[in-house]
């Protein structure tokens, strides 16, 4: 369908709950199929719905080509260790922070029909999992550094040209 713009940190839909999908209509065929498309250009690991300015559950993934989605997520099991990874995200471009992050997550919701899908994975995808589902919950990345990180991150996004000031 399309490509559609990034909204950015400080959008207030980035810091909102995101309500759950409960009819798979053409608006949500087309919801999903905008975020695959979204999320299939370079250097894109993930695109959650409100990151589109749409608040409802869903995000779409492109971790080393595997390429898919996941309508109404829940993540159903965290864990390994916690480390810290580096992190950036599309909605706060050109930053990248240590981000405490599980090693292994799995998550489960639903497809285009409602039937029931699993996505699980170490590294980059338990990473995005992780990540995306913060995004539904009203989350980015830089809620989940760990205090020094956090402010140092914030003095950084204050000197990006793109931040509202």
């Amino acid at each position: 369908m399309a490509v559609r713009e990034i909204r950015l940190f400080g959008d207030p839909v980035l810091k909102t709950v995101s309500d759950p999908i409960a009819s798979f209509d053409a608006k949500t065929r087309a919801l999903i199929e905008d975020l695959l498309d979204t999320t299939k250009l370079p250097g894109r690991a993930g695109v959650a719905a409100p990151q589109i300015g749409v608040n409802l559950r869903a995000f779409s993934y492109n971790i080393h080509g595997d390429v898919g989605y996941l309508i109404n997520p829940v993540l159903t099991e965290l864990s390994g260790e916690k480390v810290l990874l580096d992190e950036g995200c599309l909605s706060v471009p050109g930053l990248w922070h240590k981000t405490p992050r599980w090693q292994f997550a799995r998550a489960e919701g639903l497809d285009l029909d409602g039937n029931p899908i699993e996505v699980s994975g170490s590294g980059l995808m338990a990473q995005a999992l992780q990540h995306e589902c913060d995004h539904l919950d009203g989350l980015v990345y830089l809620d989940r550094l760990e205090s020094d990180e956090r402010k140092n991150a914030m003095r950084n996004l204050r000197a990006t040209d793109w931040f509202m000031k």
